[in-house]
């Protein structure tokens, strides 16, 4: 052989000399792949007369030993990659290179190759390779990886195998390597081994490798199959070649930004709500607001040109219900005057984080300037005339929601439970026709409130300094009207009827309702408190919960927890009205018109609570109309459990009864809707805000915590909204159908709702994760006259049971004491 046969970089370029591995070698060197030095030698039938230049090559290389390998003119290459066919030696001393040169050779003249390249459509006998002679690595590990996955075709995953040493025994399949399969765009890890055992790469090493496949796919515009080693912390390239198994189609970029928020919709619908629920909530929601634009005026065409926004304000992540806050800003920002006063408007949707800026500015419209101002002044106009024509004729509208709720639920339970499929299928139609569709009272209370509550408590701190605040809390409680307050009343006196019985008491702390035989007075009472408030139960608005009717036990706890506490203190009553006339005493003006302004927000207050009743009452007609349909399904042996019925959609429930469904298989879809439950009921909670790039199907969700808002040593800072000051033991509940709050202990909890009221009337005060001065656990709190801080961010993580606290609900500052 003569001098010219052996190649070193630049000449390694033409794969009919050098073979396709080598050339990409080549290429890979030239591109600044840090690629272990090496020459090749052009295929020859001779082998004894390449000794004199391997042994000067070898010199140039270098000393310490050799990797000898095959490099076939179309090994590696797009279409055939001829993996596993040549041999390939490693560890060769420099004397033995010429040996090990010949044997590789060897290994392109094997019957096996032959009938390889047979099978492909290649000369069975153009199989002899050139050689690559290359400086060893000494690899504290090494292995391959995948830019795309071979195994599933996905494009978006890198896969990454690693063995300690060297990776030859990995390549050959003799032994399984440790892998990692990572997001190809982020590096985000899929999977990685399980912890506790030695780990071959470090985190930093498998980041470093699935960005050098990244790097040598783009470099070569497809997805590759590369060989590495880590010397130390220096990573070698050893080889890449292109996927040759197909692979999945291209993905499409995709940088639409979704955003999931829940700050507000979990106090309605905490923890995993089952597909029924969510179908029901999500169509509720969606005629609903359609009304509410109409309402704020709206014209149709706009209001039809949004139905896509309309039909996704929830998004369901992992069982968990949020809002779709993107379609909500996109909503919002129809409303007159937003482009006037956007950030005001921004912040009525209640979020404890704002939209981003760069998408808050791409949905919402530009502020007018001239006469574009001055048309929108105009629909301001037309909009405020509007709410004042309703707020004029709210009682009547109000009565007439009553009444068409009454007319809607005048069917009693046993009627229910009498009704075929087809009669509890248009009894829901009545429902949503009668009611979602016409749901004007709440709706417009509700926006009515909110800035009536919102505007009086800022007058009443500007004409009165910081004691308005106190002032405004007094307002909003001692109406004796709001009926969420009744619930820890009657509590209290049915507690009293049992005082000092004490075999009454463990009976009631038991569960026990046959007890209640023994005193009439109490059964009377129970019974008249379960008529009215039976459909009250935690996580109420879920269709699926367990209802005080069914299951009374969280009641009975809570009138045991009341008669075995000595009576309280006696609550404060709302009269800050009256103190007007002190505190205004030289401005009859403004007193006037504050005790108006107030008197006007605390009736949408009471009217705001006394409506969300009524909605507990239609939610809890749904759920005995489905509750009864389940039965009947199950009856006709359609569901295999009569509570199946919360596993399918209502659009579906429906479908299946009246004929427009897609399925009647409903046991497989139910089958198939409880193997995702059990799935997300075990996956991690995905935080109060996920972003979504791209379409929602496509990205993975991870795990989220909350951090607590620390305000100083042992101190936490939420809102406050009820005034006082307690010092007391607390009491962390994460289910009140579970666990009981003693007489006098500060409740602490993520979130509440109307089911937690039985609770109330034990708390000397109330501490919630989550909230706003109008949520539920707020307006209750005022009410009953006992300090509330809510939106206090970490609490259940950073408070523990037993903890001494000191809560001030002026100022929402919650100290550890101990």
């Amino acid at each position: 052989m003569t001098q010219h046969a052996i190649h070193f970089l630049p000449e390694v370029r033409d794969v009919a000399r050098v073979g396709g591995k080598a050339a990409v070698l080549a290429r890979l060197a030239e591109l600044g792949f840090d690629v272990p030095a090496f020459f090749v030698i052009e295929p020859t039938r001779a082998a004894d007369d390449a000794q004199p230049g391997i042994d000067a090559a070898l010199q140039r290389l270098g000393e310490g030993r050799y990797a000898v390998r095959s490099s076939g003119r179309e090994e590696d290459g797009s279409a055939h990659s001829h993996a596993g066919q040549f041999l390939s030696l490693l560890g060769v001393a420099a004397a033995d290179v010429p040996a090990a040169v010949g044997r590789v050779r060897a290994s392109g003249a094997t019957d096996s190759l032959k009938e390889y390249r047979r099978s492909r459509g290649l000369d069975p006998e153009g199989g002899m390779p050139a050689v690559i002679v290359q400086r060893m690595v000494d690899a504290r590990a090494a292995g391959v990886a995948f830019s795309a996955d071979p195994v599933s075709g996905r494009r978006d995953r890198i896969v990454i195998s690693a063995t300690a040493g060297l990776g030859d025994r990995l390549v050959g399949g003799e032994i399984d390597g440790e892998q990692h399969i990572l997001d190809g765009a982020t590096g985000a890890v899929f999977q990685a081994p399980e912890e506790g055992g030695t780990m071959v790469l470090a985190p930093q090493d498998v980041a470093a490798v699935a960005a050098l496949a990244r790097k040598v796919a783009e470099a070569f515009g497809t997805p590759q199959d590369i060989e590495w080693a880590l010397a130390g912390d220096r990573l070698y390239l050893l080889q890449a070649r292109a996927i040759t198994t197909p692979l999945r189609a291209i993905q499409q970029p995709d940088h639409h930004t979704t955003i999931f928020d829940n700050s507000n919709i979990v106090e309605s619908y905490p923890g995993f709500v089952t597909p029924l629920t969510y179908s029901f909530a999500q169509y509720a929601y969606a005629r609903v607001y359609r009304a509410f634009l109409a309402i704020c005026g709206i014209d149709a065409a706009r209001i039809r040109a949004n139905g896509a926004a309309l039909d996704n304000m929830l998004g369901r992540i992992d069982g968990r219900v949020y809002y779709n806050l993107v379609n909500w800003y996109r909503l919002l920002a129809l409303l007159p005057g937003f482009s006037l006063n956007r950030t005001h408007m921004e912040a009525m949707m209640g979020v404890d984080e704002p939209l981003p800026k760069d998408i808050a500015d791409t949905l919402a419209p530009p502020r007018p300037q001239a006469f574009a101002a001055l048309a929108e002044w105009a629909r301001v106009g037309r909009m405020a005339g509007k709410l004042a024509f309703e707020a004029i004729r709210l009682r009547r509208t109000i009565k007439g929601f009553h009444g068409r709720l009454e007319a809607a639920l005048a069917n009693d339970a046993a009627a229910i439970d009498r009704m075929s499929l087809t009669e509890l299928a248009r009894n829901y139609r009545s429902i949503e026709a009668t009611l979602l569709d016409r749901w004007d009272a709440p709706l417009i209370n509700d926006f009515l409130c909110m800035i009536a509550f919102g505007s009086s408590r800022k007058l009443t701190e500007r004409w009165l300094g910081a004691s308005g605040l106190a002032l405004h809390n007094d307002v909003m409680i001692g109406q004796g009207d709001i009926i969420s307050a009744e619930p820890p009343r009657r509590i209290a006196r049915m507690g009293r009827l049992v005082a000092g019985d004490a075999a009454m008491i463990a009976a009631l702390a038991r569960g026990d309702r046959s007890a209640l035989a023994a005193n009439p007075a109490l059964a009377a009472e129970f019974d008249d408190y379960i008529a009215r408030f039976g459909d009250r139960c935690t996580e109420e608005l879920k269709l699926e919960s367990i209802t005080l009717d069914v299951n009374p036990r969280p009641l009975l706890a809570s009138i045991a927890a009341a008669a075995s506490q000595p009576a309280g203190e006696a609550r404060r009553v709302g009269d800050g009205i009256e103190r007007l006339d002190t505190l205004l005493a030289g401005k009859p003006m403004r007193r006037a018109i504050l005790k108006r302004v107030l008197g006007w927000a605390r009736a949408r207050v009471r009217d705001r609570e006394n409506l969300r009743f009524e909605r507990t009452r239609i939610f809890g007609r749904a759920r005995r109309v489905f509750l009864a349909i389940g039965r009947q399904l199950h009856a006709h042996d359609r569901l295999d459990a009569e509570r199946d019925i919360f596993f399918v959609t209502v659009q579906e429930v429906l479908g299946a009864i009246e004929g427009a469904g897609l399925d009647r298989d409903l046991k497989a879809l139910v089958a198939m809707r409880k193997q995702q439950w059990a799935r997300d009921c075990a996956s991690p909670y995905p935080g109060d805000r996920v972003v979504m790039i791209g379409a929602v199907v496509t990205n993975e969700v991870r795990a989220a915590a909350p951090a607590a808002t620390q305000a100083g040593d042992g101190e936490l800072q939420g809102t406050g909204c009820s005034v006082g000051i307690v010092t007391a033991r607390a009491r962390v509940i994460s289910d009140p159908a579970r666990e009981h709050l003693d007489r006098g202990e500060i409740l602490v909890a993520r979130h509440t709702d109307p089911g937690w009221i039985s609770l109330f009337t034990n708390a000397s005060a109330i501490v919630v994760e989550r909230g706003s001065l109008l949520s539920h656990s707020a307006i209750v709190a005022r009410e009953l006259g006992i300090p509330c801080v809510v939106g206090l961010k970490g609490a259940m993580a950073k408070i523990a049971s037993g903890d001494t606290l000191e809560v001030d609900g002026a100022s929402g500052k919650v100290r550890k004491l101990s």
